[in-house]
C-alpha cells in the first residue's frame, strides 16, 4: 500500500485515514493472542459473545468478539486462554476489535508447567540464590504492607505486629490479589513503598487459594520487580502448602501472613523477658566473682607469708649453692694458681747464678771490681775477690799456696 500524500492546503478527510486503518488493520490476517479474560458479557438472545482480553503483564486490554459456537461453555473472569482471532478496524467508530475463530483456555498442567519453566529460568540467573538475600531490620521503622483491601491477610499482620511491638508504624497499600489488574497494582504499590527510605521492610500478603488465584504472585515481571528492590521484601502468599515464585526471589518466605508478623519484628514482651534473665545471670555472675574475690583476699595474709617465707628460704638456699660453687671455684683457680707458681719459681731457679754456683761453678772479680773472663787479663800478684755458693774470699795470683 503506497503512502498517503497529505499537506496543509491537501489535507485528507478522515473517513480516508479510517479507510487506510482499517485496510492496513485487515492485511494482518488471522494471529494467535494469549492473554487474561478481564469481562464476560453474555447478552440473551444475541448470537455473539463480547470479552476483553488483558495482557497478565502490562496495563493493555482489547475487546474481543466470538460467535457462540466458538464456546463450548461460557468462560469466567481471570481465565487465561489462547484464541485464533482476526483484528477488526471499525471505521465508523474509530475502535480496534478482535473477532475470534478459535478459544482455548490454558489448563492447569500448562500453567504449572509454565510456572516451572520461569522457575528454571530465574533460577540460572541467580535470582533464588542465598547470598542475595537481605537480612531484615530488626526495629523496622516503618512496615510497608501490601494486601488487598480490607483483607484477612492485612488483618492477620497488622493484629500480630502490633501484638508483638505495639506503637509499629505501616504504609498499607492496598492491591487487588488477584484477576487481571493485580500484576500491575502490586508492582505499582511496590515501586511506591520502595521508593520511601522510611519503609525498612516490605511485606507482600494474601491468604490461600487456587493455582489460578495465586498466578500473579508467580508472573516473571512481578519477580523482577521484587529481585530490583532496594528495600527488603517478605513474602506472605496462602497457607503453608502454598508456594508461589514469590517465595523463591524474596528476601524472607514466611509460610503465612501471620508467620510474617512473627518474623518481621521482635516480640516486646519475650525480649524483655531475655533482657531480665540476662540481667539476673549477669548479677549472679558478678555476685559468684565478688564471692571469689573476697574469699582470695580472706586467705591473701597467709598465703603472701607462705610465699614469702618459701621465698627467703628458697633465696637463702640458692645464696649457700652459689656460695659453694663460688668457694669450689676459687680452690680449682688457687690450685692452678699454685701449680704455675711453683712452676714458675723452679724456672727462676734454675736460671738464677746461684745455682750455678751451687753446682761448684765460682764468680772472680779484679781488684777494679771487674768480672774475671780470662786467665791472660790478670797479673801476678793481683789481688782476687772469689765468690762460690756459700761465700766469698780473696786470692793473690801467682801466690804459693804452702808459702801463705
Amino acid at each position: 500500500m503506497s503512502k498517503l500524500e497529505s499537506s496543509p492546503e491537501s489535507p485528507l478527510p478522515l473517513r480516508r485515514i479510517s479507510q487506510a486503518l482499517a485496510e492496513w488493520i485487515g492485511r494482518l490476517g488471522e494471529v494467535w493472542v494469549e492473554g487474561q479474560v478481564a469481562q464476560f458479557t453474555q447478552r440473551p438472545g444475541v448470537a455473539t459473545y463480547f470479552l476483553t482480553l488483558r495482557d497478565s503483564d502490562a496495563n493493555i486490554s482489547m475487546q474481543v468478539t466470538c460467535n457462540r459456537t466458538v464456546l463450548t461453555e461460557p468462560l469466567r473472569e481471570g481465565a487465561r486462554v489462547v484464541l485464533r482471532a482476526r483484528p477488526d478496524f471499525y471505521a465508523e467508530r474509530g475502535s480496534l476489535s478482535l473477532r475470534a475463530t478459535e478459544i482455548r483456555q490454558v489448563g492447569i498442567g500448562e500453567l504449572l508447567a509454565r510456572i516451572e519453566r520461569l522457575r528454571q529460568l530465574l533460577a540460572s540467573e541467580g535470582l533464588f540464590a542465598a547470598e542475595r538475600k537481605r537480612r531484615l531490620p530488626f526495629l523496622p521503622q516503618t512496615i510497608g504492607l501490601i494486601t488487598g483491601r480490607a483483607s484477612a491477610a492485612e488483618k492477620d499482620v497488622v493484629e500480630n505486629v502490633r501484638r508483638r511491638l505495639p506503637g509499629a508504624r505501616f504504609e498499607i497499600e492496598n492491591a487487588a490479589t488477584q484477576g487481571t489488574n493485580a500484576v500491575n497494582e502490586v508492582i505499582d504499590a511496590l515501586k511506591r513503598l520502595d521508593a520511601r527510605p522510611d519503609v525498612q521492610v516490605i511485606v507482600i500478603a494474601r491468604g490461600g487459594g487456587s493455582v489460578e488465584d495465586l498466578l500473579p504472585f508467580s508472573n516473571e515481571a512481578l519477580l523482577r520487580a521484587v529481585v530490583a528492590c532496594r528495600t527488603p521484601v517478605v513474602s506472605a502468599i496462602g497457607h503453608e502448602a502454598d508456594q508461589p515464585l514469590l517465595d523463591l526471589v524474596a528476601d524472607l518466605a514466611a509460610s503465612t501472613p501471620t508467620d510474617a508478623a512473627k518474623r518481621i519484628v521482635p516480640d516486646l514482651a519475650e525480649e524483655d523477658g531475655r533482657i531480665h534473665e540476662a540481667r539476673h545471670r549477669l548479677r549472679q555472675a558478678i555476685h559468684r566473682r565478688l564471692d571469689h574475690e573476697n574469699q582470695l583476699i580472706a586467705g591473701l595474709p597467709e598465703r603472701l607469708h607462705r610465699a614469702v617465707r618459701g621465698q627467703i628460704t628458697t633465696g637463702a638456699q640458692e645464696i649457700e649453692r652459689a656460695r659453694g660453687r663460688i668457694r669450689s671455684r676459687l680452690d680449682t683457680q688457687l690450685q692452678l694458681a699454685h701449680a704455675e707458681t711453683a712452676q714458675l719459681l723452679a724456672r727462676v731457679i734454675s736460671l738464677s747464678p746461684q745455682a750455678v754456683l751451687d753446682r761448684g761453678y765460682a764468680v772472680v772479680w779484679d781488684s777494679e771490681g771487674a768480672l774475671v773472663r780470662d786467665a791472660a787479663d790478670t797479673f801476678d800478684g793481683e789481688p782476687l775477690r772469689v765468690r762460690v755458693a756459700d761465700g766469698e774470699f780473696s786470692v793473690v795470683v801467682g801466690a804459693d799456696p804452702e808459702a801463705g
